[in-house]
């Protein structure tokens, strides 16, 4: 059953169900609850499952400001503050596990699930960054050249040729947030992480790409990865019973008791 929580100001929408030890699930970038009915049917004969709309996306309000990660971590807090929720299990995929990687670095949790997760600095290759910087460059020269109000027509105009199915599918506050999030880094956050945390990954993930999953192993103290083979950036979608497996093994302590 769906239901509305006010944080701060911003409503967001949730669903629970399920009874015992609480677990959160936290969708990427351009979802919404239903994209993770699939983790949340695994778990909610074991678990009470938390499964909430980042604000922007499914019910909840589009933020009146340009939020970045920070945030939204700010509104999970309130969230499990304002329903009395202790030390819950993460389950982030994509944006998701940039929400639970700053959120799991300074709160109690017990337990943390990554899933393609977004959030270490992905390597570029030398024509990114000449597209980037002549890009920049490109804008500078409108507004000397045009003014504010049709170098921004020039500009919008090269966005939606140029720019990715992700900005392009958003429009007005949720563009300027999306812009920010993505470059928003968090390797400083990772070895603040204090509880066992498991990655999930697809090999063919293109979106967040493996090697990026190598870098939270590697800075998250208490990590360890497992990889999907034939699955790519909605591993838990491609592979859902690789993924049942993964995620079960790690959870089996809270579910079966030993």
């Amino acid at each position: 059953m769906l239901a509305h929580i006010t944080i701060n100001g911003t409503r967001v929408q949730y669903k629970v169900s399920g009874e015992g030890r609480a677990v959160i699930l936290l969708h990427g970038w351009g979802c919404n609850i239903a994209t993770m009915a699939s983790i949340e049917a695994i778990l909610s004969p074991h678990f009470k499952v938390y499964t909430l709309d980042f604000p922007g996306f499914g019910g909840s309000d589009v933020p009146s400001d340009v939020w970045g990660v920070e945030e939204y971590t700010r509104m999970l807090e309130g969230f499990v503050c304002d329903l009395h929720i202790e030390s819950p299990i993460l389950i982030g995929h994509s944006f998701g596990g940039r929400v639970s990687i700053l959120y799991g670095s300074r709160n109690d949790v017990s337990k943390i699930v990554l899933v393609d997760a977004a959030g270490a600095k992905p390597r570029r290759p030398l024509k990114y960054y000449l597209k980037v910087y002549s890009y920049k460059l490109y804008k500078k020269l409108l507004y000397m050249t045009m003014g504010k109000e049709r170098a921004e027509e020039k500009i919008e105009a090269r966005r939606r040729t140029a720019g990715s199915a992700d900005y392009n599918a958003l429009s007005g506050m949720m563009r300027r947030i999306f812009v920010k999030v993505v470059n928003e880094y968090l390797e400083a956050y990772m070895p603040l992480i204090k509880c066992p945390v498991q990655l999930i990954w697809g090999a063919k993930d293109k979106d967040t790409k493996l090697r990026e999953a190598h870098v939270m192993l590697k800075r998250i103290p208490n990590a360890r990865l497992d990889v999907i083979d034939d699955a790519g950036h909605y591993s838990f979608l491609d592979n859902p019973f690789r993924f049942r497996s993964y995620l079960t093994a790690f959870l089996k302590q809270e579910i079966y008791g030993k």
